[in-house]
C-alpha cells in the first residue's frame, strides 16, 4: 500500500459508536424528547468528530482527562451521558443519568470510571 493511499484511508475512516450494555437499557427507560436529542448529539459526534462538538451540546468533566458528558435537556428534564474516545476512531458511552443537582454527583462519576475500566474487558456493543 502506498502512502497516499494510507492517507487516502485514514480520511475516509468514519468514528464508531460503542456503548455499555448497561446504557442501553437506561436508554430505554427515558423520555423521547431526552432520548432524541441524545441520539441528535451522538450523531454530531460522528459526522464532525468529537474534537469539533463543543457547548451546548458536550462538554469535559472537569478533573478527568478522558471523560465528556453529552448534555441533554427535555421538557421532563436533564440528562448526561458519559463517554471518551479511543484510538481507531472509537466514541464510547458509558453511563447515563437524569441530572437533579447543579452540581454532577461523584457517584456518578465514579460509575462512569468503573465502566472505563469494563470496557477494557469487552463489555461493549456497537451501535448499529
Amino acid at each position: 500500500m502506498t502512502i497516499l493511499n494510507r492517507y487516502v484511508n485514514l480520511l475516509i475512516m468514519k468514528w464508531t459508536v460503542e456503548y455499555h450494555e448497561k446504557l442501553e437499557e437506561w436508554l430505554d427507560t427515558l423520555p423521547a424528547d431526552i432520548k432524541a436529542k441524545i441520539l441528535r448529539i451522538v450523531e454530531m459526534l460522528v459526522c464532525y468528530e468529537p474534537h469539533n462538538v463543543r457547548e451546548p451540546y458536550v462538554r469535559p468533566v472537569r478533573g478527568y482527562k478522558k471523560l465528556f458528558e453529552i448534555r441533554a435537556k427535555g421538557k421532563d428534564g436533564i440528562a448526561r451521558v458519559f463517554y471518551f474516545t479511543m484510538s481507531g476512531k472509537r466514541i464510547i458511552l458509558i453511563h447515563g443519568f437524569i441530572k437533579k443537582t447543579t452540581k454532577t454527583p461523584k457517584k456518578e462519576i465514579n460509575i462512569a470510571l468503573k465502566r472505563m475500566k469494563e470496557m477494557e474487558n469487552g463489555q461493549v456493543k456497537e451501535l448499529g
